[in-house]
């Protein structure tokens, strides 16, 4: 009895070891002949395989940045999201208050139009208190909408704010529809880059705003700026009560228009621009048309500077910390920087070195050091 129980062990051993070897081998066999066999039945990757999200998502973020006005903008992110979800919604926020904008995948693209979202509970109350990406079950959405919109096959939605200037002015709905495939690290990503190109646009709309009548001749190249938002309806202006306003500070207190907008304090460095002025105003010597031309530069040079915190907040944050910023942003600064003096250059500010002085001002915090040994002083 003994010598059968050992035997079996070795059998069992050898077996084992035999199926070790093997079993891979058979494995990649019977898959390769299923394939073969049964071509049909091979399925094409959904809306949300990782491999066609990857692959779409850098064309979905340029298609964003490719528009030049608020809806133009807004559509784009609800068609990129459409890649990632396949029912998705915007609706735009106003006073507490959320209506519909638009959506893809939920019947027309007007279907939620003006429609009310409850925002007293569950995620979309979530998103909007929290200011971040807030996944739920269908269950917990707004009752009203779910009756009229049904759910996706798995009852997971996602719901994620977007920020404008501190702000959230808009919440974006997501599911899976009848598939379930919802990708919520890519939708946070595209509310981040619409966030972002809102932000631009607005300051490229600012600085058109501000310095389309300056001096400048008629072989020098303007400084590209994008169309102006549109601002006819609550439709194709969704954002009207949210657009950021991105204003330079006034170098002195004295009076100015009523659009002007100040929102950081005044320019410290100007002062030396006019050491023999009162100290009240520094370009009290100048002439009213050389005064005014000083002060457009200046606040062209903040626009500048600000487009390019915008943008590459975390070189910004990476330079500062390893004082090599000037390095990190060289591309960024000089291309402004050429901007700028096909601008002033050749003006009445041309003196005040405006733009250099901001750049040490606003991404280097007064730290010349941080800007590092290439920088040109």
């Amino acid at each position: 009895m003994a010598d059968s129980k050992e035997l079996q062990q070795i059998v069992e051993h050898a077996v084992a070891k035999v199926l070790d070897r093997q079993l891979p081998k058979l494995q990649a066999e019977l898959v390769a002949r299923l394939t073969a066999d049964l071509p049909a039945l091979s399925p094409a990757p959904s809306k949300g395989a990782s491999g066609a999200a990857q692959n779409a998502l850098a064309p979905a973020v340029a298609s964003i940045h490719a528009g030049t006005t608020q809806k133009e903008i807004l559509r784009a992110l609800l068609d990129a999201s459409n890649i990632y979800g396949s029912r998705v919604a915007l609706f735009v926020v106003k006073a507490g208050t959320a209506n519909g904008w638009q959506s893809r995948g939920l019947g027309e693209e007007d279907a939620v139009k003006d429609f009310p979202l409850d925002m007293t509970s569950g995620p979309a109350a979530h998103a909007y208190q929290n200011r971040t990406a807030t996944p739920a079950n269908i269950a917990e959405m707004d009752r009203r909408f779910v009756k009229q919109f049904g759910g996706p096959a798995n009852e997971q939605i996602l719901v994620l704010p977007l920020v404008l200037k501190d702000k959230v002015a808009a919440l974006l709905y997501a599911d899976g529809g009848a598939d379930g495939a919802l990708d919520g690290p890519s939708l946070e990503v595209l509310v981040m880059a619409t966030s972002a190109w809102l932000e631009v646009v607005s300051l490229r709309k600012q600085a058109q705003r501000d310095f389309g009548d300056a001096p400048a001749s008629a072989n020098v190249e303007q400084p590209p700026v994008a169309a102006p938002v549109q601002t006819v309806s609550s439709f194709s202006d969704p954002f009207a009560g949210h657009t950021p306003t991105h204003r330079a500070p006034k170098p002195v207190p004295e009076p100015e228009p009523a659009a002007e907008v100040v929102e950081v304090a005044a320019h410290a460095a100007s002062a030396n621009a006019a050491a023999s002025a009162p100290a009240a105003d520094p370009f009290a010597g100048l002439s009213a048309e050389d005064a005014d031309t000083h002060r457009k530069a200046q606040r062209f040079a903040r626009l500048l500077v600000d487009e390019i915190k915008l943008y590459n907040q975390a070189k910004v944050a990476e330079g500062r910390r390893h004082r090599d910023l000037y390095d990190r942003l060289k591309e960024d600064i000089e291309k402004s920087r050429s901007t700028f003096q096909k601008r002033y250059g050749s003006t009445a500010a041309a003196s005040g070195d405006y733009f250099q002085k901001e750049v040490v001002r606003s991404l280097a915090e007064d730290d010349l050091s941080i800007m590092g040994a290439n920088f040109r002083k």
